[in-house]
């Protein structure tokens, strides 16, 4: 009963366990969570990993000898004459055990070694781009989640705050003091904001989805602050040079000088090492054979310098492809912060100028609206315009916020 007992406890204690991530992984996120929950969970960094690991694995043989080679055999064997089919009949026949050592030249062990070297660099290279990827999917998510249910609070405020007048519609038309055709105006009004909110829950629901694709939580929310919208441009552009992806042609670099050259190197002689034992008939005697056999690259003309310029071409492509891909950062860089300064000052002019001036009018409307000075059209349009400027403040804020994040995590340092 008590291994039972134990059993039962065991199976408790995980579901507890299993429970208890489950709620931790449904808990709403913070922008520097979610971070880190995207380079901890997601399959395209482990994959990353896994290929950097495999890489410093095969960098320890790399450069070694090869092993050494055991050979059994028989020699002289007669299947002729008066001797045929018998064996030690004859003084030359015998039976051998032998083993050879090949012995590659030093330069070319020494490629191999700088080869496996650059290809662990390159790896751990592509698993900053990697990373850098998937922390930048992981960001936009939660800043579009995040920028969706902000608006969507602000249009259901405008909702809120405009029901009495859809409200008092009906009774302005039943005084007389609006036109009958006043009151289907609000209804227009109330439909138009209404798909305007079918579409930012959708907005909302296709972040939550990415925002779960990148971080494994099946329900994914989030909360506290949005990331900071500064960037500091000066300190991106010096950082440049040690981007992972300039790193990763670098390494590149390294591997195809390596390719060179090993390709150098066999113009160099390979020689290997034998030595054999023959065992013959008591009446002749053991033998022992030993021997040198030496790899002569006579034809360089045909075979090696043809693959040392292939190599060295390969070299050059990929100086040309560094050179570009250098060329498209700062490009980039360039472009992006020129978008982020034009988002910043439509953010502003919204916040400073369009918002509060729509916020004027439709106050002065309400006034208006009051006092019998205005119809009920002018304030549901100021109201409709109202709820407007939010909602591009928003989008504006919305977009320097991308901005920022696309610009840190694509140009910026890596992560550690």
């Amino acid at each position: 009963m008590r291994p039972i007992r134990l059993a039962q406890l065991c199976v408790a204690s995980a579901a507890a366990s299993l429970l208890s991530t489950a709620q931790a992984k449904s808990s709403p996120l913070t922008y520097e969570e979610a971070l880190a929950r995207a380079r901890q969970t997601a399959p395209a960094v482990a994959a990353a990993d896994l290929k950097a690991r495999a890489a410093r694995s095969s960098a320890v043989a790399a450069g070694r000898l090869p092993d050494p080679q055991l050979r059994f055999g028989v020699e002289n064997y007669p299947i002729s004459g008066p001797m045929a089919g018998r064996f030690g009949a004859d003084e030359m026949t015998m039976a051998t055990v032998g083993v050879m050592q090949e012995f590659p030249n030093a330069g070319r062990r020494r490629a191999e070694a700088a080869g496996a070297r650059a290809d662990v660099a390159m790896a751990e290279a592509q698993r900053a781009v990697t990373t850098r990827e998937v922390q930048l999917g992981a960001a936009l998510a939660w800043v579009d989640l995040h920028y969706a249910q902000s608006r969507l609070a602000a249009l259901d405020a405008i909702l809120r705050q405009i029901e009495p007048i859809w409200r008092s519609a009906p009774a302005g038309v039943a005084s007389g003091a609006d036109r009958p055709a006043m009151a289907l105006a609000p209804i227009r009004a109330r439909a138009a904001l209404q798909d305007q909110r079918d579409e930012l829950a959708a907005a909302a629901e296709r972040a939550k989805a990415e925002l779960s694709r990148w971080t494994g939580d099946l329900d994914p929310a989030v909360a506290g602050p949005p990331p900071s919208l500064d960037i500091e441009p000066a300190s991106l552009r010096a950082g440049l040079e040690a981007h992972s992806t300039l790193r990763a042609y670098d390494s590149a670099r390294s591997r195809a000088q390596a390719d060179v050259d090993a390709a150098r190197a066999a113009k160099r002689p390979d020689f290997a090492l034998e030595a054999s034992y023959g065992r013959r008939d008591r009446m002749f005697g053991d033998m022992v054979s030993a021997g040198v056999t030496v790899r002569l690259p006579l034809f360089a003309g045909q075979r090696q310098d043809p693959l040392i310029a292939a190599r060295r071409a390969d070299a050059a492509r990929v100086d040309a492809e560094a050179e570009v891909a250098r060329r498209t950062l700062r490009a980039g860089l360039d472009g992006d912060l020129a978008d982020h300064l034009m988002h910043h000052e439509q953010w502003m002019r919204s916040k400073d100028v369009v918002l509060p001036a729509a916020q004027r009018q439709a106050d002065l409307e309400t006034a208006s609206y009051g006092a019998g000075r205005a119809g009920l059209g002018d304030v549901l349009q100021a109201f409709t315009e109202l709820a407007e400027a939010r909602l591009t403040l928003l989008e504006r804020e919305a977009a320097v916020a991308r901005d920022a994040v696309r610009i840190t995590l694509t140009y910026g340092a890596d992560a550690p």
